[in-house]
């Protein structure tokens, strides 16, 4: 990659950094990946609504496709001495979405300078956070045909530009799933009066704690009570729990939800609870690899000399790239940040820019397989 595309990448990534946007609305994001693939290729681009993708055409070749994640986090920036701090206050790009855009428009550049010898397709995806994004772009790989897809995503915790790879499960499986109890408010002194969800809400939390130690094979984590406030005159009559739950393959959480539910519903009638519901959110399908995908990452990394490591275990994260790899042949692989580098999702991470090169490279080194 010449210096002067790096520094062209580098200036957009840092630019992308500044002004992150959250899944569902990254318009004016996409708006800057438009104007820069615009300004310096000669890519077709075409806007699809909340994504878009820029391609190469050659009739009669098989098709080649990588995918970059558009969207921020609501997660403030701690890194305020950057000087590309973000400019959207409780925003931040602490996945790196804003590296993965930029190494694609890097892959970009990369193909203008070479005789293209089958089609590409470059898809810059929206809502990938939230589960939703690659559910709606995945629809495109069978429109034009495409016959294999990657994508990367950074990882901190490993070595520097390490390329990480694993065949078959990669990444878990997860939903969110939510159990309200609607009841009835009554004064703090009179609770007999009203319907408190307080026990029924204790009882299934520590259903699921028991329910966990006859199942290692789900992960099921807490994130969110919500009941009544500190007015000490009030027993609330609603309450509500939320549980993150993951696991190898979906029907595995589709089951435990089920007992979870099954559960709720006995609380309700045992505490006379009027009503209940169980509600499902951001729903992430597992991610898979296709071996032979996996294999063409690994001899790219070998090619270019890179230090390849292979992931022992699944990484728990969930990824929406498991809606590309139901419908195609795929490979995700992993780039090392660093061994100490900052955790993904916290305050003080920032894409590390060190690694950008890699990333293109290995994304250039597929486009010619």
């Amino acid at each position: 990659m010449r210096r002067e595309d790096y520094d062209k990448i580098l200036e957009l990534r840092h630019e992308l950094h500044a002004h992150p946007e959250l899944s569902l609305n990254e318009n004016e994001t996409k708006k800057r990946l438009i104007k820069f693939l615009a300004e310096n290729t000669t890519l077709a681009i075409v806007d699809c609504g909340g994504w878009f993708y820029a391609a190469r055409y050659l009739e009669g070749t098989p098709a080649i496709a990588f995918r970059a994640d558009m969207d921020a986090l609501p997660i403030d920036e701690l890194n305020n001495n950057l000087s590309y701090s973000s400019q959207a206050q409780g925003v931040a790009h602490k996945c790196g979405h804003d590296g993965h855009c930029a190494v694609l428009c890097g892959l970009a550049l990369e193909l203008e300078k070479l005789e293209p010898h089958r089609s590409c397709y470059l898809i810059f995806q929206h809502a990938e956070e939230i589960g939703q994004g690659g559910k709606v772009c995945a629809k495109f790989l069978d429109e034009r045909n495409i016959t294999e897809i990657y994508a990367f995503h950074n990882l901190s915790g490993w070595p520097e530009g390490s390329i990480i790879t694993r065949k078959g499960l990669c990444q878990l499986a997860s939903e969110g799933l939510t159990i309200k109890f609607i009841g009835r408010a009554s004064h703090a002194s009179e609770p007999e009066k009203g319907v408190n969800p307080a026990y029924a809400l204790a009882q299934l939390i520590i259903y699921i704690k028991e329910l966990l130690k006859l199942n290692q094979e789900i992960l099921c984590t807490p994130v969110n009570i919500n009941l009544g406030g500190k007015n000490f005159g009030i027993s609330p009559g609603d309450g509500e729990v939320s549980f993150t739950l993951r696991a190898a393959s979906s029907e595995s959480i589709n089951l435990f939800a089920e007992k979870i539910s099954a559960k709720a519903q006995e609380l309700a009638a045992i505490y006379k609870i009027d009503k209940y519901s169980c509600e499902i959110l951001d729903y992430f399908p597992e991610t898979v690899s296709e071996g032979w995908c996996v294999e063409q990452v690994n001899k790219a990394a070998d090619k270019l000399g890179l230090k390849r490591l292979d992931m022992p275990k699944p990484w728990r994260a969930s990824e929406d790239f498991g809606y590309y790899t139901q419908r195609r042949s795929g490979a995700i692989f992993y780039i090392g940040n660093g061994e100490s580098w900052p955790a993904l999702h916290t305050c003080g991470y920032d894409f590390n820019d060190n690694i950008i090169a890699n990333a293109v490279n290995v994304f250039l080194e597929l486009y010619k397989n």
